[in-house]
């Protein structure tokens, strides 16, 4: 389907802009299943409200492995290779299977790493504008969560300098190297295709 400029572009803008935003709320639940975030936090519960209406049936035939939700990852890589694959039919460019399924698996690992990266910034914020760490806030308790298992072990490794706490930094220097690699094994592996 090749429609015009205007067209394509707002086709475009639409698709990435929706599965974007489905995919994230997905990761999110995901990442915070895995970390064992307070299911009751407000946060939490609106991520879930959002996401059951296509979880719930999947989850059905796609049981949990371990501490994983293996039906929202499955889920997640559907969409995404669903969203890659709508944008190549906009664009009128076809793209073969095997790259689409590549990419997709590599967009979500993207997206991983950019959801802790923005957890990590917004937490940095929330400390400057939040008295005490914004105690009693709940997207600064989601971040706690979300973040933590991720600081701690940076925090072991870094020497105590008493009133900063120089981990986020670390752990964002370390996500953009990660995101840095993960986009050339992207591209070393799509050559191979």
């Amino acid at each position: 389907m090749i429609m015009g400029s205007t067209g394509q572009e707002l086709a475009l803008f639409l698709t990435g802009t929706v599965f974007s935003i489905y995919i994230s709320l997905l990761m999110l639940r995901f990442l915070l299943a895995l970390v064992r975030a307070d299911f009751y936090n407000p946060v939490s519960q609106a991520i879930v409200r959002l996401t059951n209406p296509l979880l719930v049936p999947l989850r059905r035939i796609v049981p949990p492995l371990g501490k994983a939700d293996t039906a929202a990852l499955l889920l997640m890589w559907v969409l995404q290779l669903l969203e890659l694959w709508l944008k190549t039919l906009i664009v009128g460019q076809p793209v073969p299977m095997a790259a689409l399924l590549v990419v997709s698996v590599f967009e979500l690992a993207k997206l991983a790493i950019w959801v802790y990266i923005i957890a990590l910034f917004a937490q940095a914020i929330l400390s400057w504008v939040a008295p005490h760490g914004g105690h009693g806030n709940p997207v600064a308790a989601i971040l706690y969560y979300l973040t933590e298992p991720l600081l701690r072990p940076i925090r072991r490794l870094l020497p105590d300098t008493g009133m900063i706490d120089f981990s986020p930094m670390a752990a964002m220097i370390g996500l953009y190297v990660l995101l840095i690699l993960v986009n050339g094994l992207m591209r070393s592996v799509l050559g191979l295709l």
